[in-house]
Parts: C-alpha cells; sequence; structure tokens
C-alpha cells in the first residue's frame, strides 16, 4: 500500500532476493512538499496509536489511516486498489478464468466484530508466496513472525516477549538422534507453526528447529534435505490417535515427512512428482491434502503416501488446505484466486468455488466447531463464510496492506490478522459475536 506516494512493500523471492511489488499511489493533500515535510509527516504516521473498539466505533479507520487529511476517500482508494492490484500468477490470467465458475455469495453478514489494532505488532513476510506467519494458542495469545524473531503478544498486557531469535546461532541444548548438535546460524525463516506446546520453525536451506514453549532453548535441529531447491513451505503440528504429538513437513524438494516429537524420530517420507506447498491430515489421521506446484491436488493415505484421489478444479498452484472437524469435507486455496470445498465422498468436482477479490488465496481455515470457514487473500481481504448455510453467507473483512498469516484461537473467540506494510503494519483483533453479547463481561 502506498498512501504516500511511496511504494510500501517489497516481496522476498525464492532466492531470497527482495522483488518488487506493484502499489498503487496515493498522495497527501500538499503534493509538493519538500523532503523534511515528507520526513515530518512520515514521522507523525509513524506516531499514530493502536485503535480500540470503542474508537472505531466512534468513527476512527481500524488502521489508523487519517483519511480526512489524504487526497482520496477510503471507498476511492479501496476501488483503486482492487483494480490495480497485482496477483502473482504462475499461469497468467488463472484469476479470470476460474471466476466464471465460482459461486455467488453475498456479502454483509458480521460473525466477527473489530476489537483492537495493535500497532507495536510488526508482522513479517519472508517468502512471498507462504502467509502461515501468525499463530493464536488461545484467545489472548499470539505468536508472530517479526525481524528475524519470532515473538509473543498478549491481547491483555498488550506486551510483547521474543520467544525465539534466528539470526545469531541456533543451537539445541537437548540431545536427541539426528539433531545437529552445533545448529545453525542465521536462518532465514520461510514458515513456522505453534501448537501442542511446541514451536517447529523452517528454513530456506532446509533447516528445521523445535523449541518447547516450557522450556528454555531449542530442543531440536535438524536439516531435512540437501538438495537445492530446500525450502520449507509449511509445518502443521498434531496430535495422534494415541496422544502423541506429530508434526508434518511440506518441502520444496517435493517431500513430506512426519516427525515424532517423542524422540524427534522421522517416522514416515512421502515423495510427489512436484514441489509440495501445504498438506493437511484429516480429524482421524487416516487421510491428508497435499498441494503444490500442479494445478491438481491430491487426497493421499497418511500411513502409505498413496494417492487415494486426484483434486481437479483450479487452475493454477495452491498454497493452503485445511480439513472441516467433521472429516467429510476439506478446502484448498489457489493462486487462481479461489477456495474449493470438497467431499471426500465424491471427489469428482469441488462442492463450492469461493471467489476472492484481487489475490492468491494463501491461508485458509475451518472453525474448530466448523460453523466457519476462513480464508486470506494475499492482500487486503479475509473471508469468513457460515458452513452451516451452505457457504451462501459470508463477513468480508476489508483493511489495507499484505497478509502475514491469520489465526483463530482454539476456541475460536479471537480471530487475529497480521498486516505487512512499512507504515501501517500491526496485528488486527476481532471477537467472535454471539446473541447475548453481554455475558462476555461475565468471563
Amino acid at each position: 500500500m502506498s498512501l504516500n506516494g511511496v511504494e510500501e512493500l517489497g516481496y522476498i523471492d525464492e532466492e531470497g532476493e527482495i522483488e518488487e511489488g506493484e502499489f498503487v499511489d496515493v498522495e497527501y493533500p500538499n503534493g509538493g512538499m519538500n523532503g523534511e515535510e515528507e520526513d515530518d509527516e512520515y514521522a507523525q504516521l509513524m506516531r499514530i496509536t493502536d485503535t480500540s473498539a470503542e474508537e472505531a466505533r466512534k468513527g476512527k479507520d481500524i488502521q489508523g489511516i487519517p483519511w480526512e487529511r489524504l487526497q482520496t476517500t477510503r471507498q476511492e482508494y479501496r476501488k483503486i486498489r482492487v483494480e490495480q492490484y497485482k496477483n502473482y500468477e504462475n499461469f497468467p490470467n488463472s484469476g479470470e478464468l476460474v471466476e466464471k465458475t465460482c459461486q455467488q455469495v453475498k456479502k454483509g453478514s458480521t460473525y466477527y466484530d473489530f476489537q483492537y489494532n495493535a500497532r507495536s505488532v510488526n508482522p513479517l513476510i519472508l517468502h512471498f508466496q507462504l502467509r502461515n506467519l501468525v499463530w493464536a494458542t488461545s484467545k489472548h495469545d499470539v505468536y508472530f513472525m517479526s525481524n528475524a524473531s519470532v515473538f509473543h503478544w498478549s491481547s491483555l498486557s498488550h506486551k510483547l516477549r521474543e520467544v525465539l531469535n534466528f539470526s545469531g546461532q541456533v543451537t539445541p541444548i537437548e540431545r536427541y538422534p539426528k539433531n545437529v548438535q552445533e545448529g545453525f546460524f542465521g536462518v532465514n525463516v520461510t514458515t513456522f507453526a505453534v501448537g501442542e506446546g511446541l514451536l517447529v520453525a523452517g528454513g530456506f536451506q532446509g533447516e528445521l528447529i523445535c523449541k518447547a514453549l516450557d522450556r528454555q532453548g531449542v530442543c531440536f535441529c535438524a536439516r531435512t534435505t540437501f538438495e537445492e531447491n530446500a525450502i520449507t513451505n509449511a509445518i502443521e503440528i498434531y496430535k495422534d490417535l494415541s496422544g502423541g504429538t506429530h508434526f508434518m513437513i511440506s518441502n520444496n524438494d517435493c517431500g513430506v515427512r512426519e516427525y515424532d516429537v517423542e524422540k524427534y524420530q522421522l517416522i514416515n517420507h512421502f515423495r510427489f512428482p512436484w514441489s509440495v506447498n501445504h498438506t493437511s491430515i484429516s480429524p482421524d489421521r487416516k487421510l491428508m491434502t497435499v498441494v503444490g506446484d500442479d494445478r491438481d491436488g491430491l487426497l493421499v493415505d497418511s500411513q502409505n503416501g498413496k494417492v487415494i484421489s486426484t483434486l481437479a478444479g483450479h487452475v493454477d498452484y495452491s498454497f493452503a488446505s485445511a480439513w472441516h472437524p467433521s472429516g467429510l469435507y476439506f478446502a484448498t486455496g489457489n493462486q487462481d484466486k479461489s477456495c474449493r470445498v470438497w467431499d471426500v465422498r465424491n471427489l469428482s468436482s469441488s462442492l463450492s468455488v469461493l471467489k476472492g477479490n484481487i489475490g492468491a488465496i494463501r491461508s485458509v481455515h475451518y472453525s474448530s466447531d466448523g460453523q466457519f470457514l476462513y480464508f486470506a487473500e494475499a492482500a487486503d481481504f479475509v473471508h469468513v463464510y457460515n458452513t452451516a448455510l451452505n457457504y451462501s453467507k459470508r463477513q468480508e473483512i476489508d483493511f489495507f496492506g499484505e497478509i502475514s498469516g491469520i489465526s483463530m484461537g482454539p476456541d475460536d473467540e479471537s480471530l487475529y490478522i497480521g498486516v505487512w506494510d512499512r507504515i501501517y503494519a500491526s496485528l488486527l483483533e476481532f471477537r467472535r459475536r454471539h446473541a447475548y453479547d453481554y455475558l462476555d463481561s461475565f468471563v
């Protein structure tokens, strides 16, 4: 986003280099300001404070953007942004090709209300296609990447705490087989996950780093692959049917690896014909979705890696997937700007095709009760669909900036959105709306 005539964002490409994004220029009223005046304007913007729900109800922009001082209105800028935002595609015009197949769904429902915008939280995107960099472990506790560290944010105390810094030497203090005891130096983290009391991070060179949140130091370090195309694309942490903690890693070397946390042992390694961008495992732990650098996704037996069915319909590469808690449905997010919902009982075609506004669908989640499907575009929009109404109603959360990730706490009471922007970087917090909101005061 460029509200002051300066390009806001740079992307990091697969080689770790900055690749410039294209953004709209919107200038301040005094377009003839000299350099010193522009510096003063920038400094003033950086001093803009957080926004509370009460302030938003009184008319303050939830991101603190001073529209009254700009040469455009929010509505005008939104229109220009939608028209000119450049979505990244591996297949040209994939978004336009799939648009005619998308289900038409009216927006206007409200399932989550704005609660708070924390400007002191500065989420970072390290690879422009990987956007699972925000994780909520409760309604109040959130983990995110900023600079070279994972931080914890408390929505109760509004305080930040550094959890793990990757800029220097990261060395494990516990001993396990296959542990790289010397650790790693200066890891460029591409993705991470937090869950079951564990933080797992992956890097550009296939680095794997694990930390128990209740203990000091790092537990385990390993290099998952020595191939040149080694980027770690996604990580999922979960309990197996016996109650043990496992995690699964999706990698650019076409591999999916499953680890047991008890001894940090590699227990499964499946290989596919293309780079795997995301996997998710079914609630009964028998199936998993596999999506990546192919137009078709796969439904796979999680025990042996055998393909059960091909998922045909998307027209570009996919980077997100999630299971409904019933285990009957799952969703996939694609660079063709669509999210497809699938029924495991009939995979000949998708059950629903849901459309984004301007960008690739790079993060997808279901609520723990199965009532909502959430998906985030690359920028500006997060969508919340009502599954009980066959995805016929949705809430559209509208803001400005690249999205580093979205996450809900285990009880789905809070929805957090990481916004990456040179000026307006922040963490947006929304709270689930209930029929009897006055009861919240007793919680």
